[in-house]
């Protein structure tokens, strides 16, 4: 497979965009970006996310609230790099 750099740029911009929108309390959306940045990944960079982003989502439909575990388990899933920083100021509220 020849990896296309546009899509998977694509891919990361999703994957943003699911933690933009856990932070700002819309778990559907959250789960629908990143079901479509594990669509557009090549290279299995976020082939956990749509899990660790359902849990989020279901803080949020029973709480209000995405919990310290579902943050801990997003930030797992997205691993080291730009998203880690992503994940930490959705945390804190600074999305």
């Amino acid at each position: 497979m020849t990896l296309d750099g546009q899509r998977q740029r694509r891919a990361l911009t999703a994957a943003e965009q699911s933690i933009q929108a856990l932070a700002a309390g819309q778990g559907d959306r959250a789960a629908a970006a990143a079901d479509r940045a594990a669509d557009l990944d090549q290279i299995g960079a976020f082939a956990g996310l749509p899990a660790a982003v359902g849990a989020a989502a279901a803080d949020l439909a029973e709480g209000g609230a995405v919990t310290a575990e579902s943050w801990d388990g997003l930030t797992a899933a997205v691993g080291p790099g730009p998203l880690a920083a992503v994940v930490a100021d959705a945390r804190e509220g600074g999305h």
